[in-house]
């Protein structure tokens, strides 16, 4: 048996350790080096077994009834749902604060999902902005998860009133990698990367950079003073994602949000 995998549409399956993989495992069995031990050192102990390809299959199961669930809770109160998500650090609280604060001026309802291993520190930051807040935070009755799921989405569904929202944004964990693999029940995915996180994160992080619709890169403004190729970047980006919307702002001198914004507006008047 190998490795669980999930792809973005949803299906699962199992990477078998076989042929279809070429690890020059002939070549490696002529120098006397165990495969399992080679190169990348032991990873014989990292093989899912079909015990837990079953559970984790059962997890994701009922995660996406969840989802679906929320999905027509939200449809059924004529509001839209974004999922936001981003790395620890990339600006996605300070670049909500700014949406939230058009949102206002727009006439938009919006209200927030906080999510957050600890403290209520975000969640803080967005009351009297956001029209309303529910946090969550995974550490409290959760097992401390790396991400928000559907059914912790439906808890903080109970902190809502839907009938005075038109539009709803989960604000996910900081993790560039389990928040891509759980549907909550949004209408549109969008993450935040910061350029201080470098070119090579949509290599590194596929999953993430191919689950979104839209794509922010965040704090454009100290590309100036970055050894930053953000050619290289966008090009990675393409090609991980070559239908995301790929907008480049600053959350702290304003720069491109304007084109968020229309993006938004087209967003929440869809609803």
């Amino acid at each position: 048996m190998g490795r669980f995998h999930r792809h973005d549409d949803g299906t699962t399956h199992t990477h078998d350790h076989d042929g279809h993989h070429d690890h020059h495992h002939d070549d490696l069995a002529l120098a006397g080096i165990d495969a399992a031990t080679s190169a990348h050192g032991d990873l014989s102990a990292y093989e899912t077994g079909a015990e837990r390809v079953t559970v984790l299959e059962r997890i994701f199961d009922e995660n996406d009834r969840a989802a679906e669930t929320n999905r027509d809770r939200f449809d059924a109160a004529g509001v839209r749902c974004i999922n936001l998500m981003s790395a620890p650090g990339a600006g996605k609280t300070t670049l909500l604060t700014h949406t939230l604060a058009f949102c206002a001026d727009k006439g938009i309802r919006a209200g927030v999902i906080e999510g957050d291993i600890e403290t209520s520190l975000d969640a803080d930051r967005l009351v009297g902005v956001a029209a309303q807040v529910a946090l969550l935070n995974t550490g409290q009755g959760f097992g401390g998860e790396c991400h928000l799921d559907a059914p912790m989405v439906a808890r903080a569904l109970e902190d809502l009133d839907l009938d005075a929202l038109d539009l709803v944004v989960v604000e996910n964990v900081g993790n560039l990698v389990c928040p891509a693999e759980f549907d909550v029940g949004a209408h549109a995915r969008v993450m935040v990367c910061s350029v201080t996180e470098g070119e090579d994160k949509p290599l590194k992080y596929p999953v993430m950079y191919r689950a979104v619709d839209v794509i922010l890169i965040n704090k454009i403004d100290l590309v100036p003073h970055l050894d930053l190729d953000l050619d290289l970047l966008r090009a990675n980006i393409a090609a991980v994602n070559p239908t995301a919307e790929v907008i480049e702002v600053s959350a702290r001198t304003g720069e491109g949000l304007d084109r968020w914004h229309e993006w938004l507006l087209a967003a929440a008047g869809s609803r």
